[in-house]
């Protein structure tokens, strides 16, 4: 198979993730004492994120390349898994070449119209069976755009599978540690190492964690609870009500009391430079809760993450969950439903009313909610 190389990124030394002491950073939202004991008990394995609680979910491409040589790895899955593509549209690209093993799947299968919202849990677990997904498999999943990755994650998350992995970078790592790409379609079949077939009865039963979504009613509700904070991700310019972000809507603004929790460079949806490095992989927790802890978000407050449709909240909650952050969420909706109601509290210069979509096609000029 021939190789890529026109992702090429710099790669972050495992030392960048160490204090100056060489021992581990922790999640802020763990007390020192109790993240000394959880590695004594619990050491984190070379190749692994040290400064995060749930280390075993952000994989890097060394190990999943030794998972798919089936070699003997760390913290692996232990029954079946599956290695699934994710991105809005992008059938055409990854027959152009994907990671070896890999099926594809459409964010637009768990997503609806008009406002991009996941489908509700009765709709959404027959899909998730039907891609050979179940509440006991381990899904590891990645993108050429990592913000569909991990709206994904979250929504898996949501429905209750309990082992759900990103890979830390996303194609462009692997095609940067001059790994090989598989072209055109990963034949059908079983999931990875199992004997279950796809859409097959699941074998545990599923365990949804509806706290992780919010929708629209309940923002409301949170808006006058004083633990509770909406975080705008979105770029300052979005903040500031200089431009919505998106071609599709209209008003420009933010949710009234929202607290800015950073994102990426004006102008650019895919943007997430103040939580990832020019390579696309994660930055040092401590980076980021000093981010958000500056602008008076912390993991003992209830951090509710909005930004246009949810694709950049998605990976804030992965991110913020990967810290050992427990009390987070996603506001569906995000600006784009909020904005629609004219009777929604809004900070900033609204004109204007979404434009929206309909039926089941994108308009010509819109490839994918913010990819």
């Amino acid at each position: 198979m021939p190789q890529c190389s026109n992702y090429l990124r710099p790669r972050l030394a495992p030392d960048q993730y160490r204090e100056a002491n060489g021992l581990p950073l922790r999640s802020q939202a763990v007390p020192n004492h109790l993240s000394q004991a959880c590695n004594a008990l619990h050491p984190v394995p070379p190749g692994f994120r040290a400064d995060l609680l749930r280390w075993r979910q952000l994989v890097a491409v060394q190990w999943l390349a030794a998972l798919l040589a089936q070699q003997a790895v760390a913290a692996a899955p232990a029954r079946h898994w599956l290695l699934l593509e994710v991105a809005c549209d992008g059938l055409e690209a990854y027959l152009g070449g994907h990671i070896p093993g890999a099926q594809y799947l459409d964010t637009r299968l768990l997503e609806h119209l008009p406002f991009w919202n996941a489908l509700p849990p009765a709709q959404l677990r027959p899909v998730l069976q039907h891609a050979g997904i179940a509440p006991d498999s381990t899904v590891i999943l990645y993108g050429r755009n990592t913000l569909a990755a991990a709206r994904v994650a979250h929504l898996l998350l949501t429905a209750g599978v309990a082992d759900v992995r990103l890979l830390d970078g996303g194609l462009s790592a692997w095609c940067h540690a001059g790994l090989a790409l598989q072209h055109g379609p990963q034949p059908a079949r079983m999931p990875l190492a199992t004997g279950r077939g796809l859409g097959a009865a699941p074998s545990a039963p599923w365990q949804p964690r509806p706290d992780y979504l919010v929708h629209t009613p309940q923002v409301k509700a949170l808006l006058v609870q004083p633990d509770a904070v909406l975080v705008s991700i979105r770029t300052r310019a979005e903040f500031m009500g200089e431009t919505s972000g998106y071609s599709y809507i209209a008003p420009r603004g933010e949710i009234a009391g929202a607290r800015w929790g950073h994102a990426g460079v004006d102008g650019d949806v895919n943007s997430m430079r103040n939580f990832q490095d020019e390579a696309g992989r994660m930055r040092p927790a401590a980076e980021i809760a000093r981010i958000w802890r500056e602008a008076g978000i912390g993991p003992e407050l209830q951090n509710v993450f909005y930004c246009g449709t949810g694709w950049r909240a998605s990976l804030a909650f992965f991110y913020a969950w990967l810290m050992g952050w427990e009390r987070i969420s996603v506001y569906d909706g995000g600006w784009f439903e909020w904005s629609a109601d004219p009777a929604n509290p809004v900070r900033g210069p609204v004109e204007g009313s979404p434009i929206g979509f309909s039926g089941n096609r994108l308009p010509a000029d819109v490839a994918a909610p913010e990819y």
